[in-house]
């Protein structure tokens, strides 16, 4: 979070107060807050928090064939994702803008090319329904998907924009190198842009720059995934119906113990927050979590320390501030079954 604060300087004693108020106090309770000049972009800005930036590279059309190639959208974490991740981060409200009546409840429509959050009222009117206004919001939705997948996957802050370099890189990193644009790659790589020749005899052969981005990345040593991580199985879920410890009378309970499935929790976003998470939380209260006992590690939460900490503090009052554990831990395995992480 950044924000611009009015300080109120008292000369003689040589000290600035800051004057945050409720709304930016939580900024200096949970660890230390950097103090610097105002730059001179945010010049222009009211006093208070600083809002979250536009991201420029959704605007450029140079880009779009990338953000929608079948490729980048399966590696995001495919439709299924989108759909959570509209809504978790869609704003709250339909999509369809119109004086109609609109339900309280969301939900999402697929359209190619990806989905859209509508209200029950307008899924229901424009279910199998093809326009440009519909696939013009769908595309919007997966560019902003992509850019904020590849956002958390580099553990960016969203106070600020995320640049090409950076999105080629987790283009590297998901092995989508190739779906990139090769006027985009040569940008990416400041390569100058490809002189238009119009003699056959003035043409120079020369290796594409999506080409470079992917050698480098060999280079690297890192290896395009033969398949997207975001679906590759984390952790096989083994179903045994009549295992030995069902026919006995006073069967020994054993903890289920998946140390790669807590791994691929900690790379989630924080359940309250939305920022990067610190640590997978295991489910305490509701009948687990008891003195020298810890709940399976399929019921854990991703949660930033700042979150994790309040919940330790007070479950009570932090179930009733976000909700409680076993709902967001739904949530959670949701997400895991539909991306491919639990198979």
């Amino acid at each position: 979070m950044r924000a611009l604060l009015k300080p109120v300087i008292a000369r003689e004693l040589g000290v600035v107060l800051l004057k945050p108020g409720s709304e930016l106090m939580p900024m200096f309770i949970s660890g230390r807050v950097l103090v610097e000049s105002q730059p001179a972009s945010m010049a222009s800005f009211e006093t208070g928090r600083v809002p979250e930036l536009r991201q420029p590279l959704a605007a450029n059309p140079a880009l779009r064939p990338f953000f929608l190639h079948e490729k980048v959208i399966t590696a995001a974490g495919g439709l299924a994702g989108l759909e959570y991740w509209l809504l978790r981060h869609g704003g709250g409200t339909c999509q369809y803008q119109h004086s109609d009546y609109h339900y309280h409840e969301l939900t999402t429509m697929r359209h190619e090319p990806g989905a859209i959050l509508l209200c029950g009222h307008c899924d229901n009117r424009l279910s199998e329904q093809y326009t440009e206004r519909l696939a013009e919001l769908a595309r919007q939705n997966v560019i902003d998907w992509v850019l904020d997948t590849a956002r958390s996957a580099l553990a960016i802050d969203k106070s600020r924009e995320i640049s090409l370099p950076e999105l080629c890189w987790w283009a590297v990193r998901v092995g989508v190198t190739d779906a990139l644009p090769e006027s985009v790659a040569r940008e990416a790589l400041r390569l100058p842009a490809e002189k238009q020749t119009y003699r056959e005899s003035e043409i120079v052969p020369s290796v594409p720059a999506t080409s470079i981005i992917a050698d480098k990345a060999r280079t690297l040593a890192v290896a395009p995934a033969a398949t997207p991580p975001a679906i590759k199985p984390v952790v096989g879920v083994l179903v045994e119906p009549e295992s030995p410890q069902t026919l006995m009378k006073r069967p020994k309970r054993a903890r289920w113990d998946k140390p790669k499935y807590l791994a691929w929790v900690k790379t989630q976003p924080c359940e309250c927050c939305g920022r990067p998470s610190d640590d997978p939380h295991h489910l305490i209260g509701w009948g687990q979590g008891g003195m020298g006992t810890k709940a399976h590690d399929s019921l854990v939460i991703p949660l930033c320390r700042q979150h994790h900490t309040e919940l330790h503090n007070d479950p009570v009052k932090f179930e009733r501030k976000h909700g409680t554990q076993p709902e967001m831990i739904i949530r959670v395995l949701d997400r895991a079954f539909a991306l491919g992480v639990l198979a």
